[in-house]
């Protein structure tokens, strides 16, 4: 078997042919230093939908609520963020999280919905 080099920690090492780290650590090591930047994205992302969900879920205890966007904002409501859109047959445009959507109105109001 020929020697082949470490590419987390550059020792030697033997083993297969396809190998490329000397230890799982040198291989986690490695992998958690390439996906750093993408995996902070992500990681980020998801806590400012969690934090868009729970402000949502309390607002909008009885799943069927009309709130103001200042009560959105006062809480940090991110309106940027969310995971899906729903346009009904009358053109109205609900934007979710998950289950909790929001539904624009007139006079800077939003209709809150849970979808069951």
């Amino acid at each position: 078997m020929p020697n082949q080099q470490c590419l987390e920690c550059n020792e030697p090492f033997q083993g297969r042919s396809d190998k490329k780290f000397c230890s799982d650590y040198c291989r986690n090591t490695y992998n958690n230093k390439v996906n750093k930047d993408s995996k902070n994205l992500i990681r980020n992302t998801n806590n400012h939908l969690r934090k868009n969900y729970r402000i949502l879920s309390q607002l909008n205890t009885t799943g069927k609520t009309k709130v103001s966007r200042i009560k959105l904002l006062q809480q940090n409501f991110d309106f940027n963020l969310f995971t899906s859109i729903y346009t009904t047959k009358t053109g109205n445009i609900y934007h979710y999280v998950y289950d909790q959507g929001y539904l624009q109105l007139e006079n800077d109001y939003f209709l809150l919905v849970k979808n069951d």
